[in-house]
């Protein structure tokens, strides 16, 4: 009997049901449906990660080191393997005992077990220094993720070179232009005017501040961890002739200290905080703030689960893609920004808009394919294809969103300085 069958009829006995995609072996054998997405096992090796690291963990390292692929529409194929391995529909795991009698054929399968390989470069787990969330540990994740080349993010970002989810309208097909109408939303929400400071947390490759300077006449402060964007975003605002109205500063959020500012953006930056860090973090942004000055805090937030202890990250994305990045619901998010002294005034979802974005971006690199490989390394390209497009599930399916949170810092009067129906800015995204 081929390989395929085998290992057909191993995964129709650990799941309880026949394997959801057609599955080629590296001795060539099929088994499986015969329509679909092929999920190709090109090497004994993809079974070795899994008996050593069984899980996400395991099925991230064959994946990145291209010992598992998948022909055909990525997208269908992980659909189909959420339904029967993390999304099963009677919500049950598979028992130990069950596992416990198919490790002789996966170990047959597998073949001898050399000890475990050395982890792909791309993976930063284990090797992080200090306490999570401390300055240093915070500036290697930032490292791990952002500076991994800016010519690779131009290539999947496009001109616009902004990391976070774009605003799609009922005519918007073009990626740049959902990113616009994004950036003017958030200045719009924050009230920006002519001459008032503004300060971007995690400006990424300044996209932010420079609109808001050359659209809304604002003085703006952007910071980052990452060196790359730093030097990337300077070289933008110098070409725009906009040095004397806009700084950019390799800093932390927790060393930013001449404020106050008018008004405060955290785009895709706070689920790099922590949950421990989380309430010094809504208090630094409190006090940066002018009595009346409005921050946006725009966010990925998770589903709350039953026993908010036991949450954990993904092993995958925590390894490969945002080393220590955590993600919180979004009424934690509400309730720390308020014990902190903002008043939330404006909560919006945009949670479909992420997944059209994120499919996108994996149009441009796959698109880009081979300059990807070459800018970076065939792992760390195929790590952005399988996040991107799982993340764009994730979002479609609901069990992740993403919300900007309008708040004030309230003056002593009790002004907020926000019109009676502050969501004036709806009529102009619909």
């Amino acid at each position: 009997m081929g390989v395929a069958p085998r290992l057909a009829a191993l995964t129709e006995y650990v799941l309880g049901s026949p394997p959801p995609l057609r599955l080629r072996a590296w001795d060539g054998s099929e088994a499986g449906p015969t329509e679909g997405p092929v999920l190709v096992v090109r090497s004994r090796r993809a079974l070795r990660r899994l008996l050593y690291r069984p899980g996400e963990l395991g099925l991230a390292r064959a994946w990145v080191a291209g010992d598992i692929d998948v022909e055909g529409d990525l997208y269908q194929a992980l659909s189909v393997l959420a339904d029967v391995v993390w999304d099963r529909a009677d919500g049950s795991s598979v028992p130990r005992t069950r596992l416990l009698a198919a490790l002789p054929e996966a170990l047959s399968l597998a073949g001898p077990l050399p000890l475990p390989v050395r982890p792909p470069r791309e993976e930063d787990r284990g090797r992080r220094p200090g306490l999570a969330h401390s300055q240093r540990r915070d500036r290697r994740a930032i490292s791990h993720h952002y500076d991994v080349g800016n010519d690779f993010y131009e290539l999947v970002l496009g001109p616009s070179m902004v990391y976070s989810c774009a605003v799609w309208g009922p005519t918007t097909d073009d990626l740049q232009d959902a990113q616009a109408a994004k950036l003017d939303l958030i200045c719009r929400k924050l009230g920006l005017r002519e001459g008032q400071r503004l300060l971007d947390v995690g400006c990424g490759w300044g996209s932010l501040v420079l609109h808001a300077a050359q659209h809304h006449g604002v003085r703006a402060v952007g910071v980052t961890l990452s060196v790359e964007q730093a030097e990337y975003a300077r070289e933008r605002v110098a070409k725009e002739d906009l040095t004397d109205r806009v700084e950019i500063r390799v800093q932390d959020y927790r060393q930013v200290t001449d404020g106050p500012f008018d008004a405060i953006a955290s785009v895709g930056m706070a689920e790099h905080v922590g949950a421990a860090r989380y309430q010094d973090y809504a208090g630094r942004l409190f006090r940066l703030l002018r009595p009346g000055g409005r921050l946006l805090n725009h966010q990925i937030a998770r589903r709350p689960i039953g026993d908010e202890a036991s949450y954990r990250i993904d092993p995958f994305i925590d390894a490969y893609v945002f080393p220590d990045g955590e993600l919180a619901p979004v009424g934690r998010t509400v309730a720390q920004l308020e014990r902190a002294g903002l008043e939330v005034r404006d909560v919006e979802s945009l949670r479909e808009h992420y997944a059209l974005t994120l499919r996108r971006w994996v149009r441009n690199l796959e698109q880009g394919w081979e300059q990807a490989v070459r800018l970076t390394s065939p792992g760390r390209a195929r790590i952005w294809r399988l996040y991107m497009a799982a993340s764009a599930l994730q979002f479609e399916r609901g069990r992740i969103g993403v919300n900007q949170v309008l708040a004030v810092r309230v003056a002593d009067s009790g002004a907020a300085g926000l019109p009676l129906r502050p969501r004036s800015w709806v009529e102009l995204t619909s």
